[in-house]
């Protein structure tokens, strides 16, 4: 299909970006494209101003900066799975960019627009989840940082204001980290996905495709905790969840998995 009429603006920098989607309360950005542009010919997204931040380079970048890593929201998922920084002190992020869709999506497709874009089934904002990222986001009054528990609040929704842009995220260095997922077809979106990273001594663990958001696997968190087992706290893995049932299969199926994806993934941290 061919999409509904909008006017296009090539934003120059994030200030740019900001005044443009300004203009109407309908305004929305485009960074690699990959999940805008099928619902706009599909006219399941109708903006009337299309802003491109995708030609932003300074907002392309992977940085050490202490105890933590700093990602430019536009870089690239190709990017993210060849940095050798991320490679060494939080490699879950770089070998889960590895596994989002295929080589053409990863050398278009941004970290920033995967995150807020806000699929609940989405690889990168799951790891970020239960690594508790923080993400930087700028508007008209000015800089603020969001933590990753706090970002993504419903099915396609985030806690950025209608002006704002995502300019960096932030992840924590971490020996130890692990993304699963299963899907019903190679480079799919998860039917459900596994995050679980040691971050800070305690074992963080998320969930995709489980709740109307990436969610943390709280409950197998606080059986860990406790001294649980891998078998022991994977079989918690059901408790404050919320699966859809799909194409993709049943909220029962999707139970299942989960259990089995959990333990997997401690066991393999």
């Amino acid at each position: 299909m061919i999409p509904a009429q909008l006017e296009y603006h090539r934003a120059t920098s994030v200030d740019d970006a900001i005044e443009a989607l300004g203009r109407d309360d309908d305004a929305t950005l485009l960074a690699g494209g990959h999940s805008l542009i099928p619902a706009l010919k599909l006219r399941i997204a109708r903006p009337s101003v299309l802003v491109d931040v995708g030609r932003l380079d300074d907002l392309r970048y992977v940085r050490e900066d202490g105890d933590r890593i700093t990602i430019g929201a536009l870089t690239r998922h190709a990017q993210l799975a060849a940095d050798p920084v991320l490679e060494r002190d939080c490699a879950v992020v770089a070998r889960t960019a590895a596994l989002v869709g295929d080589p053409q999506v990863r050398h278009r497709g941004t970290i920033g627009g995967s995150v807020a874009h806000g699929d609940p089934a989405s690889d990168l904002p799951t790891v970020l989840l239960a690594l508790e990222a923080e993400l930087v986001a700028r508007g008209p009054d000015g800089e603020r940082t969001i933590a990753a528990t706090s970002f993504f609040t419903g099915p396609f929704e985030t806690a950025l204001a209608p002006r704002e842009v995502l300019t960096e995220i932030r992840v924590p260095k971490v020996e130890r980290g692990v993304y699963l997922k299963h899907t019903r077809r190679a480079q799919d979106w998860a039917t459900v996905g596994v995050a679980a990273a040691v971050v800070g001594g305690a074992t963080q663990v998320a969930f995709a495709s489980m709740a109307p958001t990436p969610i943390h696997a709280r409950a197998v968190e606080q059986a860990l905790a406790r001294g649980a087992g891998s078998a022991e706290a994977a079989g918690h893995s059901g408790e404050g969840t919320d699966p859809p049932s799909d194409v993709t299969g049943s909220a029962h199926y999707r139970a299942h998995l989960a259990q089995v994806y959990v333990r997997r993934a401690l066991e393999q941290l």
